[in-house]
């Protein structure tokens, strides 16, 4: 009797922490809905032949045209496969780089002093809240052909003869835009790693300073392989969002001289939408860019299951 009840407080203390759970996940629901799935609505611009003010129900019902234009068009198709190339460029190098975070939140967490390690992190992760515009006008009073101090100090010390024009060069365009990414979020890349360096036991350094292993063989053998779940759980997630690598960056160093290397796929939709006001064509553009990205990260995730036993889900 007396653990029958016991089994029923047990149901109800489980039953009342998993409301309490649910409660504080509740605003996360919410706003994913609004901000996330909502927005799915406008697929239906796809199929119609949209026009601004018109409802949708006065709008011409074309049905996958804009699809089969993505690829039958020859300019469109190129103009696409050219903004697919930078998009892969970028990701790639994205990939290529992604290691760096965790390699910088190692050497902030060996930093001895702790006022250093703080003034450190704090400017490396202050960038992180600046917008891309107040970072392009820090770039453009750098690099500036006229003015720039970067410029200004290579003519004096006899570098260069001329001022360049480093914002209007197709020139690693690529690099340096992966460049400009670096310098705003490594710092705040960072700290997830930290945290993973923070929950490693202390314990594990302490036995094998006693074993005489020295501070490199400390980092190899304990920090990283502590570190090493986070970093393959962070690439899954970048390697679902192949595609999406947001437009507000390349929107504002996009010019006439680097826009072929310049312009990734979100800048492109948004470009053909906004600029061009071909909302029907970007919409279907969109929607095979989603489908594409549900496809990678899938894959990513079967990937991972069968080669390390671990997925997402």
């Amino acid at each position: 009797m007396e653990e029958s009840v016991k089994a029923k407080s047990l149901h109800k203390k489980s039953k009342r922490e998993g409301y309490m759970i649910f409660l504080y996940a509740l605003p996360t629901i919410i706003f994913v809905f609004i901000f996330s799935y909502l927005p799915l609505r406008g697929w239906i611009y796809s199929i119609y032949n949209y026009q601004p003010g018109l409802p949708i129900s006065e709008c011409e019902f074309v049905g996958m045209k804009y699809f089969t234009k993505l690829f039958s068009n020859p300019v469109m198709r190129m103009n696409l496969f050219n903004s697919l190339r930078n998009t892969f460029a970028m990701v790639g190098l994205g990939i290529l780089t992604s290691p760096l975070p965790m390699i910088f939140a190692i050497f902030l967490s060996e930093m001895r002093s702790k006022g250093f390690k703080k003034f450190v992190q704090t400017v490396t992760t202050m960038p992180h809240f600046i917008s891309w515009i107040i970072m392009y006008s820090l770039v453009f009073s750098m690099l500036n052909v006229n003015n720039g101090f970067v410029n200004t100090l290579l003519v004096q010390m006899g570098v260069i003869e001329e001022p360049v024009n480093f914002l209007a060069s197709q020139k690693h365009v690529w690099i340096t835009m992966k460049g400009y990414e670096l310098w705003k979020e490594l710092g705040w890349s960072a700290i997830v790693y930290l945290a993973a360096i923070a929950g490693i036991d202390q314990e594990l350094y302490e036995a094998a300073m006693v074993d005489g292993a020295n501070r490199l063989q400390r980092i190899w053998h304990i920090t990283v392989p502590g570190m090493i779940e986070t970093f393959f759980v962070l690439l899954i997630m970048s390697l679902g969002n192949f595609l999406n690598t947001g437009m507000e960056q390349y929107y504002v160093f996009q010019n006439a001289m680097n826009k072929d290397y310049i312009q990734v796929l979100d800048l492109y939709v948004y470009n053909i939408g906004i600029g061009n006001g071909q909302i029907s064509y970007a919409t279907a553009i969109g929607i095979m860019k989603s489908l594409v990205a549900v496809i990678m990260f899938g894959f990513v995730n079967w990937l991972s299951k069968t080669v390390r036993g671990y997925s997402m889900f």
